[in-house]
């Protein structure tokens, strides 16, 4: 039996720290890449006589978060106790949500460019929307460090304030997964709750995952997935559990619930224990945290939401004129969506200001590792640059001359710079007679234009460049011979 004579369900647990100045139940900084345990008080090494307080920061981070992704929040909320015993968690359970949680509901749109670049162009369904179950408000853990024959335990993130967005099992691929979780850290990005970055453990993931075969419509035994990493070990992770699962339904091996772990070395997973059930955490309410009432939390937060990426791609479209392939790129990350706006605003060409951020401004960024936020050259100069372009007192190949001085001493100035360097626009009637002298000892091409083939001015067009040598601008230097040759 081949894979596609299986159904794959795949469910994601996300953790995503809040950017919130201290912890979710003490005064304790938040801080990342601190010395171990200098970050502590009493009530987050869970000492006795300790009592939590609660951060009003982290619920309404977390009704945002809600709010961007569709989900209802319940007129009261609480807080319950999950009892378990590991080191990492010094009172033996953990403060966090059960049966009324501060979100139900909602859904993580997938945007297209969030899909892995090798799956782009393979889409299984565009547009579409994964479905939540929840979103809930809890503390995290201590981070705990394995040796080879020792555990360290690190407190300072003990009480981080920590959303756990748990959605349905509606993922069909490692590849719409992969999807997910770039698709959220966008909106989470965007809605200023968290930098979301994997690599520092302000976002983690647990999968869960099954596999049934086509026609049963029981989802097929569950297993999580831990030590995911970044998104792609969660795809690579899932490509090897899902082969690993179906093997074992077509040899007949039974599936036991369970959690296993990913080896991102070997490239695959091992067992580490049978799944707990959720009465086994024993929840109870909190006797030291009183329930929340949030109706007025979500109205002040409702009326302060950001305009989300997909929103934004469309205004894009309508206001600045650009593709849609266009917008996507620049809306994917908030801070460059935010510099290209900056730079469009009152351009002449606003696309043409898009094309020279995307192909040129990126490209400059990658190769000295800066990020936008990094970016030397203010917007305004990037507008400026390519206005010159456009009024034709420069040329592509010069304003890219330009642009290197500016990216080496962005205090310059695009117009003073082109100047230092010569580039004046031509003597218009300099280059008439040009175009003159190329049209009269390449009578072919000319010939070809008359017919009706545009294609055929490019050649004229370096012909008279190179008479100018360099100097006139080649958009309207081929406008001019096709005014000629066509009438």
């Amino acid at each position: 039996m081949s894979q596609t004579e299986y159904i794959t369900s795949i469910g994601l647990e996300v953790h995503v720290q809040l950017k919130t100045r201290t912890k979710m139940f003490c005064g304790c900084e938040v801080r990342f890449g601190e010395p171990p345990n200098t970050l502590t008080c009493p009530t987050c090494l869970g000492l006795p006589g300790a009592l939590p307080v609660l951060n009003r920061g982290a619920i309404e981070m977390t009704i945002r978060a809600g709010l961007l992704l569709g989900c209802e929040t319940p007129p009261v909320v609480k807080w319950d106790r999950k009892n378990y015993f590991y080191p990492d968690m010094p009172k033996n359970y953990q403060i966090s949500q059960y049966d009324l949680p501060l979100c139900l509901g909602g859904g993580v749109p997938l945007y297209d460019l969030a899909y892995p670049k090798d799956a782009q162009k393979s889409i299984a369904r565009p547009g579409k929307v994964v479905q939540l179950t929840r979103i809930h408000l809890e503390e995290d853990v201590a981070k705990s460090t394995h040796h080879s024959s020792f555990t360290t335990i690190d407190f300072n993130r003990a009480g981080t304030p920590l959303m756990e967005i748990v959605s349905e099992p509606d993922i069909d691929s490692p590849e719409e997964a992969a999807a997910y979780l770039n698709s959220l850290r966008q909106i989470l990005v965007y809605g200023d709750l968290s930098d979301a970055d994997m690599e520092k453990g302000q976002m983690r993931c647990d999968v869960n995952v099954s596999v049934r075969p086509v026609g049963q419509t029981e989802l097929g035994t569950k297993i999580e997935l831990k030590n995911l990493n970044s998104v792609s070990a969660v795809r690579r992770a899932l490509h090897y559990e899902i082969g690993r699962q179906i093997e074992c339904l077509r040899t007949g091996i039974p599936l036991i619930q369970s959690t296993r772990r990913w080896d991102d070395d070997l490239g695959e997973t091992s067992e580490m224990r049978t799944k707990e059930q959720a009465h086994d955490y024993r929840y109870f309410p909190d006797p030291d945290l009183l329930p929340v009432r949030t109706p007025d939390l979500v109205a002040r937060e409702r009326e302060g939401l950001p305009e989300l990426p997909h929103a934004k791609v469309a205004r894009f479209e309508s206001d600045y004129g650009i593709t849609h392939y266009d917008a996507s790129v620049l809306a994917s990350d908030r801070a460059l969506a935010d510099y290209y706006e900056a730079a469009a605003r009152g351009a002449t060409a606003p696309k043409k200001v898009a094309n020279w951020i995307i192909n040129t401004l990126l490209a400059y960024l990658n190769e000295h590792s800066l990020g936008i936020a990094d970016c030397p050259v203010v917007p305004e100069k990037i507008r400026a640059l390519v206005d010159l372009v456009e009024s034709g007192a420069l040329s592509g190949t010069q304003a890219r001359e330009v642009f290197a001085d500016l990216f080496a001493d962005p205090a310059g100035d695009p117009a003073a710079i082109a100047k230092a360097k010569g580039f004046e626009p031509a003597d218009t009637g300099e280059i008439d007679a040009f175009i003159d002298q190329v049209i009269a000892a390449h009578a072919g091409p000319a010939q070809e234009i008359r017919d009706g083939n545009d294609k055929a001015a490019n050649f004229l067009t370096g012909q008279v460049m190179k008479l100018s040598k360099g100097k006139a601008n080649p958009k309207l230097v081929t406008e001019a011979i096709l005014a000629k040759l066509r009438g």
